[in-house]
C-alpha cells in the first residue's frame, strides 16, 4: 500500500501543476485628459477601438455591452475569459476612464493602452498598474 501511495503522490502533484492556475491578476487603470474630441464622438468608432485595444492585449472577448448617455457619452463594458475591460467617456471633458483586469499572465495592458491612446490621442495621460494577488502591488509605468 505505501507502494502505492508512493507512486501515486507524484502524480497528483504533476497534475495539479498542470491544471492550476497562477492567483493573480493585473490591473491596468488609465485617465485619458484632452482626447479628440470628434473620436469620441464617433460611437461606432469608439466601439471599434475598444474592440481592437482589448484584442491587442491578448485577451479573449466573452461578451460586450454599453450604454449610451445623451448626446455622446458611453460606458462600455467587456466580460473576457481573462476578466474584464471598461472605458467610461465624457467627450463634454474630452476625457475618458479605462480599465482592464486580467489574471494569469499572458495578457499585455500595454498595447490595450497603446491602442486606445492611437485613437483618443489623448494629450495627457495618467495610467498605473497593479499586480493583485494576496497583496497589491503597483508598478511604475512609462507614460
Amino acid at each position: 500500500m505505501k507502494f502505492i501511495l508512493a507512486f501515486l503522490v507524484p502524480l497528483c502533484l504533476l497534475a495539479n501543476e498542470e491544471t492550476s492556475h497562477y492567483f493573480a491578476g493585473k490591473h491596468f487603470l488609465g485617465s485619458y485628459i484632452g482626447c479628440d474630441r470628434k473620436s469620441m464622438a464617433d460611437l461606432q468608432g469608439m466601439i471599434a477601438a475598444m474592440d481592437d485595444a482589448v484584442r491587442s492585449s491578448g485577451a479573449t472577448i466573452l461578451n460586450q455591452s454599453h450604454h449610451i448617455f445623451d448626446p455622446n457619452g458611453l460606458t462600455l463594458v467587456y466580460l473576457l475569459s481573462e476578466s474584464h475591460a471598461s472605458i467610461h467617456t465624457y467627450p463634454e471633458f474630452g476625457a475618458c476612464f479605462v480599465d482592464l483586469f486580467t489574471c494569469g499572465d499572458h495578457c499585455t495592458a500595454e498595447a490595450f493602452d497603446q491602442a486606445l491612446r492611437a485613437y483618443l490621442r489623448p494629450q495627457i495621460v495618467n495610467a498605473r498598474m497593479f499586480i493583485r494577488n494576496d497583496g497589491i502591488q503597483e508598478i511604475a509605468l512609462h507614460e
